[in-house]
């Protein structure tokens, strides 16, 4: 009987499996069947903490936010922040402001000026 030579689809299969796995350590790097496990798992996880990282991001965003509001009592809290600067069509993401409260401060307080100076200036003015 003669001897019958595979074609090259499995192994290109195989070499782009491995290709992947070249970075993982140990086994994982090695063996063939724990590279595709170990890709399947690595894949799965990077989908679920792409979401995870948005959730994050807007959470840290919140926080720092907050912390510089309530630093000079330019606002009691966040939400309501928030809220009047939907309600004064001041449309500014979460991000944006974060960056301005880290890298800027006096223009948050620029912003809450904005705020104020918008109608409704009274119930400010008493509630401070």
């Amino acid at each position: 009987m003669t001897r019958v030579k595979r074609g090259y689809i499995a192994r290109r299969r195989r070499r782009k499996i491995r290709f992947f796995g070249s970075s993982f350590r140990g086994a994982h790097s090695r063996l063939t069947r724990t590279i595709a496990q170990q890709k399947i798992r690595a894949l799965v996880s990077a989908h679920r903490d792409r979401d995870r990282q948005k959730r994050d991001f807007r959470r840290l965003w919140i926080t720092r936010i907050n912390a510089v509001i309530r630093e000079k009592i330019v606002y009691y809290n966040y939400s309501k922040f928030i809220h009047d600067l939907y309600k004064r069509q001041l449309l500014l993401n979460r991000k944006i402001l974060a960056q301005i409260a880290i890298l800027n401060r006096n223009c948050i307080y620029m912003i809450y000026n904005e705020i104020i100076k918008k109608e409704g200036a009274k119930e400010y003015l008493e509630m401070s």
